[in-house]
């Protein structure tokens, strides 16, 4: 989601990728995950059209709002992507999208009701924007406390930074 969204991350601007759909691809095998056929059936790898990025980027600035703690925009896009439980192939897999659903939906209608389970059990408060001046990324909180207020260390240590000075100065 971050890749297709922000446009400032860790104090630089960030030009959204020129190619989405291999932007993608590069983030779903640095995650080692693969895409699901189109048709169950089939076990051949399935290859990402510039028209299925388009939209998931679409998606992505659609669930950043859910960061900030926009629920009505998850349950327009839960409603929007036809998000329902479903058991889909052989043996079964619980799926939160409609049987037939395109590739997109299915991914909007999992990722969408994924945020809303995360918020439905009272852990909302670990969906995290990053509070860096100069940054825009999101991530899940994983402390104990659900204390993390910054994406990583090099937002982390610029706003450490940033304070000091304003400090040292006064």
């Amino acid at each position: 989601m971050n890749e297709l969204h922000v446009t400032q991350a860790r104090g630089r601007s960030l030009e959204p990728p020129a190619d989405r759909r291999a932007a993608l691809e590069a983030a779903f095998a640095h995650h080692d995950w693969t895409p699901v056929p189109r048709d169950e059936s089939d076990e051949s790898p399935v290859r990402l059209t510039v028209e299925d990025a388009d939209r998931l980027a679409g998606v992505a600035a659609e669930l950043h709002a859910v960061f900030g703690g926009d629920v009505a925009a998850l349950n327009r896009a839960l409603v929007r992507h036809g998000a329902v439980p479903s058991l889909h192939g052989d043996p079964p897999v619980l799926a939160f999208h409609r049987p037939g659903a395109d590739r997109v939906d299915a991914w909007a209608a999992d990722a969408c009701t994924a945020l809303a389970m995360v918020i439905g059990v009272g852990q909302g408060r670990r969906l995290r924007s990053c509070e860096a001046e100069g940054c825009d990324l999101v991530f899940f909180d994983v402390t104990r406390n659900a204390s993390r207020r910054f994406c990583g260390l090099s937002c982390q240590n610029r706003a450490k930074a940033t304070a000091y000075r304003a400090r040292r100065r006064t």
